[in-house]
């Protein structure tokens, strides 16, 4: 009698032949297999290269957006056609009718905006009882395609409307803030992209020595991209040495001074020596304000310790893109603005009394402005280190310890 093999020597056996049909089938699948991560590869590959292209068209329409949220606003713009959107405006009033003739010439693609050669930008913090220094200074800026700008800390701006060019003007009202709150919200790079160059001066400028068109061309041909006019030595509240002008020089860079407590020898290169300018009256290309404005501090409305890092927006080599013009020079008059009179027999501004409103009785509003100015420095030190720390990419382009060239030192 032929004997039964056992249930488990069956299963084996069928167990094995499915093992190997699926085996069989995995082979026959493979080419499909194939085909399929060529396709989910090519499918990848589109998507990165239109989102590449995306980014790169959203860089083009609104360059001054922070790369964090260059994403969310692709996603808020998401609905608009392109060729609808400007990212960007301008500081130029519009009138609120035109003629036909003016209508028919609006350009009907609304990525280009029609631009002169060169503008340019004025804006001033001013106080009524500096009025008349104002005009004066403004009457030398009109004739040199400049827009006007003022920022009124008192609250007076109606008092202007006398003035020819007032009605001009654009006027910014906010009482008892600084030249520096003003242009953190007033003058986004966004905004200002057109100007070629903002001067962001003090209101107590003496200018009779001073020709904007001459400065410009200066600036220009020698591609300084922040720059300030020399100070006549006779100007009140000098308080570094590289901003007095240089009687034989066109323009300067750096000086030498081994007088203060600051020595600037021919190893000092760096802020006060070189790469300087002070706040009094700056000049901005428009690549360097891109930058300043970002480093400007939201919170810290004086501006004590930035002009030291201004350097660091000069858009490359500070030793050489920032200077001192001193064939085109200002007489710093030194006059009180923000809080108190000043010495005895100086001319106090009106926002003294603004001021006077809101402290208690007995306090000088002088002392206690120096005294934020002076922590508003300790908090802006400690930032920019704490800022350093945290970005370990970040390489300083300016070394502390450098040392130029043999043939930096020569050009110098």
């Amino acid at each position: 009698m032929k004997q039964v093999k056992p249930w488990k020597h069956l299963l084996q056996r069928k167990n094995s032949f499915f093992d190997w049909g699926r085996c069989d089938f995995k082979m026959k699948q493979l080419p499909f297999m194939v085909v399929i991560c060529v396709a989910m590869l090519f499918i990848v590959y589109s998507t990165t290269k239109y989102q590449y292209r995306e980014a790169e068209m959203e860089s083009k329409l609104n360059p001054f957006g922070a790369v964090k949220e260059t994403q969310s606003f692709s996603w808020s713009l998401k609905n608009l056609p392109r060729g609808i959107i400007q990212a960007r405006s301008d500081l130029e009033m519009r009138p609120l009718w035109s003629s036909s003739s003016q209508r028919s010439k609006v350009n009907l693609r609304s990525d280009e905006i029609e631009e002169s050669s060169y503008q340019y930008l004025l804006a001033m913090p001013v106080g009524i009882k500096q009025k008349q220094n104002v005009d004066t200074v403004v009457q030398k800026f009109l004739p040199a395609n400049f827009t006007i700008m003022l920022f009124h800390y008192d609250g007076k701006a109606d008092a202007w409307g006398d003035l020819d060019w007032s009605s001009k003007a654009i006027h910014v009202i906010a009482l008892n803030q600084t030249k520096w709150w003003f242009a953190k919200r007033f003058l986004h790079p966004s905004i200002v992209h057109k100007y070629d160059y903002i001067f962001l001066w003090d209101e107590d400028l003496g200018v009779k020595n001073f020709d904007p068109r001459r400065y410009l061309r200066i600036v220009r041909s020698e591609q300084l991209e922040i720059s300030q006019p020399a100070l006549h030595p006779n100007s009140t509240d000098i308080h570094h040495r590289i901003t007095v002008r240089a009687r034989s020089k066109r323009f300067h860079t750096r000086v030498y001074d081994v007088r203060g407590s600051t020595k600037c020898t021919n190893t000092s290169w760096g802020p006060p020596c070189t790469g300087f300018v002070e706040g009094m009256a700056p000049v901005f290309s428009r690549a360097a304000w891109f930058c300043t404005w970002h480093l400007l501090q939201n919170d810290l409305v004086h501006g004590w310790g930035m002009d030291i890092k201004l350097g660091y927006c000069s858009q490359g080599d500070r030793t050489k893109n920032v200077g001192v013009v001193d064939s085109e020079y200002i007489v710093h008059q030194g006059i009180q603005t923000l809080g108190g009179n000043g010495p005895p027999g100086r001319k106090g501004s009106s926002i003294e009394d603004v001021i006077k409103r809101h402290i208690p009785s007995g306090m000088d509003p002088r002392a206690e402005i120096r005294r934020q100015s002076t922590w508003e420095l300790r908090v802006f030190k400690d930032r920019w280190n704490k800022a350093v720390e945290m970005d370990k990419d970040w390489v300083d382009p300016f070394p502390k310890y450098s040392q130029p060239t043999e043939d930096e030192r020569r050009r110098h």
